[in-house]
């Protein structure tokens, strides 16, 4: 049982975790209506944020679908902002955010935030790649171009 919750799974978590906690913490810095008391409540919030993320997020997706591809999937961020909200509610005296136009300012900067993050330390789904590309063969024998005889 002990070896289930060992190796590459708790590390994912953990990193996701901490992914997580640093873009809260860069939204509370950023947006002026994300407020907390203790790190320990931030840490907290986070936690929650992921775990409704996971398990919440897929379903609300799914139900708006509409709007989101009406919106071209702008509509997430909303989505983003109706959770980090219900955070606030749930954790209201150590964490909380002020009004929904925070929520939605502070979800577009978490998944800005956790982008560049996941981007940087080549976990996520989003990758980036750069390729160097050769240089096309310079001009040979006869220019270079196919020869046709008539």
């Amino acid at each position: 049982m002990l070896s289930r919750w060992s190796g590459p799974r708790v590390k994912k978590f953990i990193h996701g975790w901490l992914v997580n906690t640093l873009a809260v913490l860069v939204a509370f810095y950023v947006v002026k209506g994300i407020h907390y008391q203790k790190p320990l409540d931030l840490c907290a919030a986070s936690l929650i944020l992921g775990i409704l993320n996971a398990v919440l997020r897929p379903i609300l997706l799914l139900v708006a679908l509409p709007f989101v591809i009406f919106t071209l999937g702008l509509f997430t961020f909303v989505i983003n902002a109706a959770l980090l909200y219900f955070v606030s509610y749930l954790l209201k005296p150590h964490f909380y955010v002020d009004d929904f136009s925070s929520a939605f300012w502070g979800a577009v900067v978490i998944s800005i935030v956790s982008l560049i993050l996941n981007s940087l330390t080549g976990t996520g789904n989003s990758r980036i790649h750069f390729h160097r590309r050769r240089p096309p063969p310079g001009p040979g024998v006869n220019g270079g171009g196919p020869i046709i005889d008539v």
